[in-house]
Order: structure tokens, then sequence, then C-alpha cells
């Protein structure tokens, strides 16, 4: 939105405006930092080169904290949001459920975030997560609605789920053979998945910057 309006000024200057690529901010803990991986095969890495396949043009920046929970994102997306920020993805909430923290802990730092971004004029894109099973039904019943109610207050896009593109065949032994030794990070192919799943919200939150 800031550099459409850029552009406007130098066309109305009678200059030559040319187009610039949508920089990305990507949000995240150690899913989006790529622990454990080589740098080429991280998310990020691995997300920019699906983009550019696409003939999108994005820069993506990685701010992606290993071990981050919602509240470390919170504390430092002021910062993360520089002015050439055009949009960013919100992928949090994993180490939250690793940590038991309570479901309005982390809906309170994720509206946080979407709070700041809207602040910025900052298009967003929030990735769920869903709680496993074993924090009760009442637990995973208010996590996994945190991320669809606060998509839709903030008019944010929703991806629903972070690990989508590892369960499409519906094979659970099939998903545990795209994870890493710790059985929580994906392996190179495990991200290629989940890139592949998830890039064609990411090219929306692209359409929806430039506006």
């Amino acid at each position: 939105m800031r550099k459409a309006l850029i552009g406007l000024l130098l066309a109305g200057w009678g200059m030559a405006a040319t187009a610039e690529p949508v920089v990305i901010a990507a949000l995240g803990d150690s899913l989006t930092q790529g622990y454990g991986l080589v740098p080429e095969q991280g998310f990020v890495p691995q997300l920019q080169r699906w983009l550019m396949a696409e003939g999108a043009e994005v820069t993506l920046i990685n701010a992606g904290v290993s071990g981050d929970t919602t509240a470390g994102g919170a504390a430092r997306v002021a910062w993360t949001l520089t002015p050439e920020v055009d949009a960013m993805i919100v992928a949090l909430g994993g180490n939250d459920l690793l940590r038991g923290i309570a479901p309005e802990v982390a809906r309170g730092n994720l509206a946080t975030i979407l709070t700041e971004a809207q602040r910025a004029g900052v298009a967003v894109l929030l990735v769920g997560m869903q709680a496993p099973g074993n924090y009760g039904a009442d637990y995973k019943v208010a996590f996994d609605a945190i991320y669809p109610e606060l998509a839709a207050e903030h008019s944010a896009l929703l991806a629903p789920s972070f690990f989508a593109g590892l369960m499409a065949e519906g094979d659970p032994a099939a998903a545990a053979g795209l994870m890493q030794g710790d059985g929580i990070h994906p392996n190179a192919e495990g991200v290629a998945r989940i890139v592949a799943a998830l890039g064609p919200f990411v090219l929306d939150l692209v359409q929806a910057a430039e506006k």
C-alpha cells in the first residue's frame, strides 16, 4: 500500500515509477527460522523460491526466532515492521502449545501483533496451529478457535494450519517420514510440502499488499 502511494506520487510528478518487490516479513519461531536445516532448505528460502517460480515479485525477510512464543512475537513485532515491510506472515503458537500456555494468553499476544500490523498498514497472513488432545477438549477448542476468530476480527488472511501440507495424504506414517528426528520440526522434504500448501495463501497476501 505504501509503495503504491509512492508510485502514484511519482506518476503525478511525471517520473517513471518502477515496480518494486513486495517485502514480506515472516514472523515466527523455529519452524520459520529453519531449525535443523541448512539455510537453503529452510522455510523462508524454500517459500521464496516457490513464489519466484509462480512469478511473484517478492522479498522475504526471515523474522523467525527459535523457541519464540506468541509473547516473544508480540515483544518484537514493532521493530520487525520496518518501513520497507509491506506484509507479514505470522506463524506463532507452537511453543505456546509445548509449554501449555493458556489459550487466552496466546490470543492476547497474537491480537497485539495483529493490532500493530493494522496500525502500520501492513497486510497479514495468520497461520493457524492446532492443539493436541492431551491438554483436554476444552483447551483444544479454545486454542484452535484463536486463529480464525482473530483473523476475522482484524481483517487478516488465514491459512488454517501450518502443517496442512504434511497431512495432505491423510497418512500419519507418511507424515512422520517428513519430520526430523525430534518429531517436531519438518525435514527438507517436509518443508517443501508445507510451502506447497501455504504458497497460494502467500500469493493472496502479495495481492493484498499491492492494493
